[in-house]
């Protein structure tokens, strides 16, 4: 089962000394640093702009730089210095590779964006096949704002690819109560039995809390 790590809030931003000091190499510390410091620079007046800004080249360093296991926290930190808008933090997305999405998207709830400013890329990550994409994409951002009917999608995509529900922020208040979730997994667990396929045990939990009485 593919789970994701807690996104990375702006407040970790504000300590990037301390953030990644154990999981950071003296090297790595000092690239990540000046990285944070050219993302931290105010932006150029549109004008005046040749190129990307420094930071956005370090973003996609990341990985090369800090290693796999801490380049999702040093891209997210990058992003929420830096203030990242909609419009950089799409084209980092677009023009991303797959660990590069993943970052944005678990920087998502520390961009302030407005849901038709974030929505499309949680939409678009929910559209693929790849475990840690959609992962990331059922975060706090999309328990904010995801609209229901796109909401319960999301959960039976987990379920369809492997994703543990544990990665769906806001699980069980959203889920509790939704008699039209609990229709759609009956559904889908007598499709699967009929088709000679398992069900995945976190079926049976999500169901649980979609049969639970909603809170007054």
């Amino acid at each position: 089962m593919v789970t994701t790590p807690p996104a990375i809030t702006r407040a970790a931003a504000d300590e990037p000394s301390t953030a990644l000091d154990e999981r950071l190499p003296p090297a790595a510390r000092a690239w990540l640093d000046a990285a944070l410091a050219e993302a931290a620079a105010p932006a150029a007046p549109a004008g005046h702009r040749r190129s990307l800004p420094a930071w956005e080249l370090r973003f996609a360093e990341a990985g090369r730089r800090c290693g796999s296991d801490a380049a999702d926290t040093a891209r997210v930190l990058l992003l929420h210095t830096a203030g990242a808008s909609a419009a950089t933090a799409a084209r980092l997305y677009r023009r991303g590779t797959a660990d590069e999405r993943r970052a944005v998207l678990l920087a998502l709830p520390g961009l302030e964006l407005a849901p038709a400013e974030g929505l499309p890329l949680v939409e678009d990550a929910l559209r693929t096949s790849d475990p840690r994409l959609i992962a990331a994409a059922v975060g706090p951002y999309a328990a904010e704002h995801l609209a229901p009917h796109a909401w319960r999608h999301a959960v039976l995509k987990c379920l369809c690819t492997g994703v543990s529900v544990a990665a769906v922020a806001g699980l069980a208040r959203r889920a509790r109560g939704d008699a039209e979730l609990a229709r759609m997994l009956a559904d889908h667990t007598g499709e699967s039995t009929a088709a000679g396929r398992p069900v995945p045990v976190d079926l049976y939990l999500v169901q649980a809390l979609a049969a639970e009485a909603e809170e007054p």
